[in-house]
């Protein structure tokens, strides 16, 4: 199963936050927590290059609590102030202005024994598609303004947002990029329903899915599809044909595939990492 999805809006969004990271302050980098490497952009690092970065983990409620917390302090010993946050639940996001004025304190002070009145922190969103950026941008600004939905490419232009008095905003459209070198990352990002699953084999996605569940999570399958724990060794194929059995989907693998998919995104299975932070060291090396 090869995945690419990189739409002409996209190259056009890469181009326009180039061009305006000169205006921001600081970039808010909005990451899927059940998948903490795989969903930051690489082209990101040669944009941003040195701008201050907050990491947000959104979602961290969808994700393994230890895993989050392993996932945190990887990122705070790369030097990024990073946040757990459920922007869809507002949780944390209290927490970003204060924790973005920490990570500028020394442009602050700075400015301010120049006698430089103090303003607004201006800020940029950036992550892939579905991560839940419009829906931070709405929590942040307390009101609907930014458009939302639970598919990737929702937002498609650049706009300002004003939070408050501390804080304005610009959102952009979620940036994929060009190529995926590993697949696996392809995988895991469309299992999350980062890429349109129009363009998705949905049984070989859903045997991925539950390989991953057999391996880190066999219980959750135990308890979800009433499997024995041996029936949790089966390879994925098989998995997958008892599950359609056992759902009453017969030989309907489509439909099978789709409602394990929709399980697995929706929390049915319970919270999961895909990037396990126990891996780190395979993952490093190989990218």
């Amino acid at each position: 199963m090869t995945i690419q999805w990189f739409p002409g809006h996209m190259a056009k969004a890469r181009r326009e936050v180039s061009e305006k990271i000169k205006y921001v302050d600081i970039v808010f980098e909005l990451i899927d927590a059940r998948l903490p490497l795989s969903s930051r952009n690489p082209m990101m690092d040669q944009i941003v290059q040195q701008k201050p970065r907050l990491i947000l983990l959104n979602k961290g409620d969808l994700a393994d609590r230890e895993q989050n917390q392993k996932w945190q302090q990887y990122f705070q010993e790369k030097g990024y102030h990073t946040l757990i946050i459920n922007a869809q639940q507002n949780k944390g996001v209290n927490k970003i202005v204060l924790e973005a004025k920490k990570a500028l304190k020394e442009k602050i002070d700075r400015e301010r024994s120049k006698g430089v009145k103090p303003r607004a922190i201006r800020a940029m969103c950036i992550g892939i598609p579905n991560v839940g950026k419009s829906t931070l941008m709405n929590r942040l600004v307390g009101k609907k303004i930014a458009q939302t939905g639970n598919k990737p490419g929702v937002t498609k232009g650049q706009q300002w947002l004003r939070s408050g008095t501390d804080l304005e905003l610009l959102d952009t459209p979620g940036i994929l990029w060009p190529k995926f070198e590993d697949q696996e990352i392809g995988k895991k990002l469309a299992l999350t329903g980062a890429i349109k699953d129009q363009l998705l084999h949905l049984d070989d996605l859903a045997i991925y899915g539950l390989t991953f569940f057999s391996h880190f999570y066999p219980e959750r399958l135990v308890e979800r599809y009433k499997l024995t724990q041996e029936q949790t060794f089966l390879p994925g194929a098989e998995l997958l044909m008892l599950i359609s059995e056992k759902r009453g989907f017969r030989d309907d693998y489509d439909r099978a595939s789709e409602m394990i998919i929709q399980e697995i995104r929706s929390s049915k299975l319970g919270p999961y990492t895909l990037d396990r932070w126990e891996e780190l060291g395979v993952t490093e090396n190989e990218n």
